[in-house]
Parts: C-alpha cells; sequence; structure tokens
C-alpha cells in the first residue's frame, strides 16, 4: 500500500463523520483528497467520490431511519428530480476541462463555507407540512442534481437547507433524508460520467468502507455534538480548502487576490452581523446612570402625600 493511498485513507474517515454528523460535506472534501492527495485526475476524482459518498449515503440512511429520522415521501421525489439533473450534469462534466472542474469545485467550496459560516438566525423547529410543494421540490432537485453532477459538489449543504424551507422538515429530518437524496443522486451522476470515464476499484473500494465506518460513527454521536459549533467550524475548514483549490489552479495573482476578497467579505459580513446584533438584542439591561435617571424622574413625577 503506497503511502499517499494510506494517507487517504485516515483522511477519509473525516469525510464519512462530516456525512454521518451534517448531511452533506463529503464529496466536498472527497474531491480534493482523490485529485490532490490520492493523485487521481479530476473527472475520475469526481466520479469516484460520486460512489463513495452514494455507497456511504445510502448505507448511514439506515442509521437515521431507526431513529425516524427519514421523511421518504419527501426524499423520493426530491431524489427522483435530482437523479435527473445528475445524470445531465455528469455527462457534461465529463467534457469539460480538469481545470475547469477544479476552479468551479474551488468556487462552490467557497460559496458552501461562506453560507455555512454566516450565522443566519431561522426558527429551530419549522412545522412539518402535510401537503408537499411538489412543483418547488422537483425544480430545486434538478438544479442541485445538475450542479452535483457537473462538479461533484453541493449535494447535503443545498439539500438540508432546501428540505428546511420548502418542505418544514426540523433539522434532525432534513439531514437524514438528504442522505437518501445523496445517495440516489450520487450514483446517477457517477453513471453519467462513466460515458466517458474509468474508474480505478481497488482504491475506491478500501476508501468506501473507511468513509462507511467514519459515517456510521458520525450517526452516532450526531445527537451530542453542538451542530451550530460544527457547523462554523467544518465551515471555515472548507473555506480555507477552497481557497487553497483557486491557488492551485489559478494563476498566482487571481489566486491570492479572490483569497484576499473572500476575507475581506467575510470580516465584513461578521462586523455587519456583530452590530445588527448588538442593534436588536431583546432584553439589555439599562445601565446604572440609566437606573438612575428613570427613578429620579419617577419620583418627580409622584405628589407628595399631605400629612
Amino acid at each position: 500500500m503506497s503511502t499517499a493511498l494510506l494517507v487517504t485513507l485516515v483522511l477519509a474517515i473525516g469525510i464519512g463523520l462530516s456525512l454521518g454528523l451534517l448531511g452533506g460535506g463529503g464529496t466536498i472534501l472527497a474531491v480534493p483528497l482523490l485529485t490532490y492527495v490520492a493523485g487521481m485526475p479530476p473527472q475520475e476524482a469526481i466520479a469516484a467520490s460520486m460512489f463513495i459518498i452514494g455507497v456511504t449515503a445510502l448505507i448511514s440512511v439506515g442509521a437515521h431511519a431507526r431513529r425516524g429520522n427519514v421523511r421518504w415521501r419527501m426524499g423520493l421525489v426530491f431524489g427522483a428530480a435530482s437523479m435527473t439533473g445528475a445524470f445531465g450534469g455528469g455527462v457534461l462534466g465529463s467534457q469539460l476541462p480538469g481545470v475547469v472542474l477544479m476552479v468551479a469545485f474551488g468556487a462552490m467550496m467557497i460559496a458552501t463555507a461562506l453560507a455555512m459560516v454566516v450565522d443566519r438566525r431561522a426558527p429551530s423547529e419549522p412545522k412539518y407540512r402535510s401537503k408537499l410543494p411538489v412543483l418547488k421540490i422537483v425544480m430545486e432537485g434538478l438544479v442541485v442534481g445538475l450542479v452535483t453532477g457537473v462538479v461533484g459538489a453541493g449535494g447535503g449543504f443545498l439539500v438540508v437547507p432546501a428540505l428546511v424551507l420548502l418542505g418544514g422538515l426540523p433539522m434532525s429530518a432534513a439531514v437524514g433524508t438528504s442522505l437518501l437524496i445523496i445517495s440516489m443522486k450520487s450514483f446517477t451522476g457517477m453513471a453519467g460520467y462513466l460515458t466517458s470515464v474509468s474508474i480505478d476499484w481497488g482504491p475506491v473500494l478500501l476508501i468506501t468502507g473507511v468513509t462507511v465506518a467514519g459515517a456510521l460513527l458520525g450517526s452516532a454521536v450526531s445527537s451530542k455534538v453542538p451542530d451550530k459549533m460544527l457547523k462554523k467550524a467544518f465551515g471555515y475548514m472548507v473555506l480555507a480548502m477552497g481557497v487553497i483549490v483557486l491557488l492551485y489552479e489559478l494563476p498566482i495573482l487571481y489566486g491570492l487576490t479572490t483569497g484576499i476578497l473572500i476575507v475581506i467579505t467575510l470580516i465584513l459580513v461578521k462586523v455587519l452581523q456583530r452590530r445588527r446584533t448588538g442593534t436588536d438584542a431583546p432584553g439589555t439591561p439599562p445601565s446604572a446612570q440609566e437606573v438612575g435617571a428613570s427613578q429620579e424622574t419617577a419620583l418627580r413625577g409622584v405628589p407628595h402625600e399631605r400629612s
């Protein structure tokens, strides 16, 4: 076993943990791992990552289903639509140059990371809708499937918000249902790539086994890890990896400029968030001067009682 493959197997545990804990993020880590560590060409890395993530997600669905966290009807509708988009995206992606694919992949990583790091406050437990918004779910599934098919990313971190917003699912159910959808569209996206790309199945099957073990571990401890803290930490890691991919693929000037702009944007967003949070924070205790002034005003307004 080569050193590169051994390192890949060790790091593949993190891919499985991401899927088990967050319902996504596997492919966004798998493609750079297979490309830069395992040494696969970009097209083969994307196709192989779809197989690895598809198998891992399919096995993880069982663990989440036992906890009642899979909405089968919504997942099958979304998954069927995303399968169509993923196959078309896989056929298209297999014909694009490797540099184009990796630059697009780096941009997807950065967009995903920023969405995770930026704290958008939303209701924690939205009400589940008994009537499915089928048209919206189908359209979202087609778009997510197409993106996944082309660059091999954007699965769980696009699917989970869509399930929360369109289907009104709580986060626990959105994570479990997203794994069902990811497994469906990953296999069809891989099929699109296999029309013109071949895979070295020996290393891929080994990596898949390790990833599955990590996913089962992630599913087991998912209820014990603070979701907000985990997402932000993962988001910063993906952001750093996205910048590294762009620095590697683009000319140094363009790569550095992109990295600097991303950092500036992130700083500005965080500053604006803190100001908004400070302005809108309810129940802020008044200062000592404000308390004294209010008491003095109240005493002045109370008439003296006559003896």
